[in-house]
């Protein structure tokens, strides 16, 4: 029989898991809600993993006694290396599979984006996050755990700053900005003062913030300067990830690929993805730019495939096959 893999790729606000076959068939592909121990725990993580596992072998129709050969696990929430320990432990503790491999899941977004040996990925969704990898096996990465560890971006960064950049303009602490309005329309208030107000009080819950980041980009997109230059510093901290990564690994003058993947960068807002092209032509000349086209389970289970010696046929079989069976709704949200 075709040795059989599980691939997680488990984020912030879900999780996914692909059961599979060395030759790149999906037999299954389950949803649910986040696995990120930041999140919800250790012990909550590996229960929310185990009901998506047992899922997947039921989906897939499995008999309690077949094996899976490798379980190839990417998460959220494993940045430090005893937190991958950790996970690492716990998971293969369950004995889901006869191998266990585990790491952060930026590597499973780097190896969706790009096959070439020598990469790096930035990442700009809910928050912010970039790895880098060598063909020699060196990698690079940051702590990644939030202001505290520097890091500054992503969609709920944004949020708040266009909130910030409203209020501010509104009442003459800073330069008007079209923002104002904006932001006060989308919330069907009169003044940016009244949002403040009502999400202090929790008249607007303070969960709706991140509504504000495409507002943002809409309002930069028609020219108003203080709202480009949160894009344009957004734009800015992806390249400085890209450029401390690259420079860590020897790349900066040598061809490699740099694969962009989050909410924020997958968008394509013209702004945004503009000024970063032209940033990493300046800073890396030789890169090769990438916006992901595929859900990042698809780099856990090229992962898993990479470990079981697949043949080269089966990468672009189970491309196709993640494609054509991507899930609706999580078992959260069902």
């Amino acid at each position: 029989m075709t040795a059989l893999f599980l691939a997680v790729d488990g984020g912030n606000s879900k999780t996914d898991v692909v059961l599979g076959t060395a030759a790149g068939e999906v037999l299954a592909f389950v949803r649910g809600g986040t696995s990120s121990p930041h999140n919800i725990g250790l012990t909550s993580a590996i229960t929310v993993l185990g009901e998506l596992v047992t899922a997947a072998r039921t989906q897939a129709g499995l008999a309690p006694d077949t094996p899976v050969e490798t379980i190839a696990a990417y998460l959220a929430g494993a940045d430090l290396p005893d937190e991958v320990t950790a996970l690492h432990d716990a998971i293969a503790a369950r004995e889901w599979a006869r191998r266990t491999q585990v790491d952060n899941d930026c590597f499973a977004l780097l190896r969706a984006g790009t096959s070439m040996p020598d990469a790096v990925t930035v990442v700009c969704g809910a928050g912010t996050n970039c790895v880098g990898r060598a063909a020699d096996g060196r990698t690079a990465r940051f702590v990644a755990l939030g202001p505290v560890s520097g890091d500054w971006g992503g969609g709920h960064d944004l949020a708040e700053h266009t909130l910030r950049e409203a209020a501010r303009g509104e009442d003459g602490r800073s330069r008007p900005t079209a923002l104002s309005a904006a932001v006060a329309d989308h919330f069907g208030h009169p003044t940016v003062e009244s949002v403040s107000i009502a999400l202090h009080r929790g008249a607007i819950p303070m969960d709706r913030l991140p509504e504000l980041t495409p507002v943002l980009f809409a309002i930069a997109a028609a020219g108003d300067e203080v709202a480009s230059a949160l894009v344009d510093r957004q734009a800015e901290e992806i390249l400085a990830q890209h450029r401390s990564a690259a420079r860590r690994l020897d790349l900066l003058s040598r061809p490699h690929a740099l694969v962009l993947g989050g909410g924020v960068l997958q968008a394509r807002h013209p702004q945004l993805h503009a000024r970063i092209v032209r940033g990493v032509q300046d800073q890396a000349p030789l890169a090769t730019i990438t916006v992901l086209d595929a859900p990042p389970v698809t780099g856990a289970a090229l992962l898993a495939l990479d470990s079981l010696n697949a043949v080269p046929a089966a990468e672009p079989a189970l491309r196709a096959a993640i494609t054509q069976r991507l899930p609706g709704p999580s078992l959260v949200e069902a």
